[in-house]
């Protein structure tokens, strides 16, 4: 892999580059500012995300990813060009690109990508299915006749993928990941406390004093800040753990019929290497606490999280560049004029 090609891990949440020899170059929020009266991109990433909230009418700060896809051609490809401008040493040659995308993108969200990472300066443009990343960027052996299952928490989806022989054997991709749980949390401190807060803070709630399951004997208080929903001022509230519980179950149950289904459709050699080896977790989400030991449960399948969970998904798209040839799916070259596989 030559010192100008990129991996991007293109995350609902998160953006964050690879280079080769160099390693991650970038992780910063996928969020832009924007003047709505000029249509000027003010600012992205960091700077952008800090916005969040606290803008005037006329600057909106807003996610151009909506559940793992573009939803915003423009500003997307704005996002891609300044990170792209940011990271690389040449701006004489450009550089070859691999983009992660979910496990069951359409042709037209694909196109999109492509479109937006080629007008962001790209020469050659590279599709990989985010689990095959998260699978090669943790160090799994995906070449081998084995069967490995990889389940890729992000911020907009959870991909879910058997991979073997270099290649994807089931897969799916549902919208059950990081923001559907903060957006959970956010209605059950409403309901709960009567009391409004954003994501942001949610988030926040989440990482501090959140846990998938009380086997673990985790439990920790956490406090807040808000509007009363009742006088409409601020209020500061205390939160724990086990109150968390709900709207964290509510979702990792869904997550965990969805890693049933895969594995419902698994060919049994290949469901026999999985019940040895269990379920990979990657993607920040598989950083909550407690979700391995509740999906080990609940599977009846061994669980483990990743060494990097959040930095293997842009990794594997970095090194897959230099794996041209290996991979049986989940990788194309999307170059627009060049055969695609």
């Amino acid at each position: 892999m030559a010192q100008n090609d990129i991996g991007i891990d293109l995350g609902t949440t998160s953006v964050i580059v690879y280079i080769e020899g160099k390693g991650i170059v970038l992780n910063e929020p996928t969020v832009v500012a924007v003047d709505t009266k000029t249509d000027r991109v003010l600012a992205v990433g960091e700077e952008a995300y800090r916005m969040i909230g606290r803008t005037p009418a006329h600057i909106s700060a807003v996610r151009p990813l909506k559940d793992g896809v573009i939803s915003d051609y423009m500003l997307t490809k704005e996002l891609i060009k300044r990170f792209i401008t940011k990271v690389c040493d040449s701006q004489i040659v450009k550089p070859r690109v691999a983009v992660c995308v979910p496990a069951v993108l359409t042709g037209i969200e694909s196109d999109a990508a492509v479109e937006a990472v080629l007008a962001a300066g790209a020469r050659q443009i590279f599709l990989i299915d985010e689990p095959i990343a998260a699978a090669i960027g943790s160090g799994l052996d995906i070449m081998r006749p084995r069967g490995n299952i990889v389940v890729d928490i992000g911020g907009g989806t959870t991909d879910i993928a058997v991979i073997s022989l270099g290649g994807k054997v089931k897969s799916t991709s549902v919208k059950i990941a990081g923001n559907a749980l903060d957006r959970e949390i956010v209605r059950c401190i409403r309901q709960k406390f009567g009391l409004v807060i954003g994501e942001k803070s949610a988030e926040q709630l989440k990482r501090q004093i959140g846990c998938a399951t009380p086997e673990i004997g985790f439990s920790e208080t956490a406090e807040v800040k808000g509007r009363c929903v009742e006088t409409g001022l601020p209020r500061r509230q205390t939160v724990t753990t086990e109150d968390l519980y709900e709207p964290i179950t509510l979702c990792i149950e869904q997550l965990g019929k969805a890693v049933h289904q895969v594995l419902e459709k698994t060919p049994p050699e290949l469901a026999g290497d999985i019940f040895e080896q269990g379920l990979l977790l990657t993607g920040g989400g598989s950083m909550l606490r407690g979700l391995d030991v509740y999906l080990a449960k609940a599977l009846k399948v061994g669980a483990r999280v990743a060494d990097d969970p959040i930095n293997c998904v842009a990794i594997g798209t970095g090194k897959s560049i230099g794996m041209l040839g290996q991979l049986e799916s989940g990788f194309k070259d999307a170059t627009p004029g060049i055969g695609k596989r």
